[in-house]
């Protein structure tokens, strides 16, 4: 995965956390929500680490 889009899953993934940290103290549901979304977009981030490990090979890394 280029550096860039590691730098970007990363970036959005603590941002999501963070938004989910503050809205804990306004609204649970929300706070529930912001939390699965930011799971699926680490899991979304290592599926297309893995898919271009996969297309690249194991030694492209």
């Amino acid at each position: 995965m280029s550096k860039g889009l590691s730098l970007w899953f990363a970036c959005s993934s603590i941002f999501v956390l963070g938004a989910a940290a503050i809205s804990m103290s306004y609204n649970g549901w929300l706070a529930l929500l912001l939390g699965v979304l930011a799971i699926f977009n680490i899991g979304w981030g290592f599926m297309i680490k893995a898919k271009k490990n996969r297309l690249n090979g194991p030694e492209a890394e």
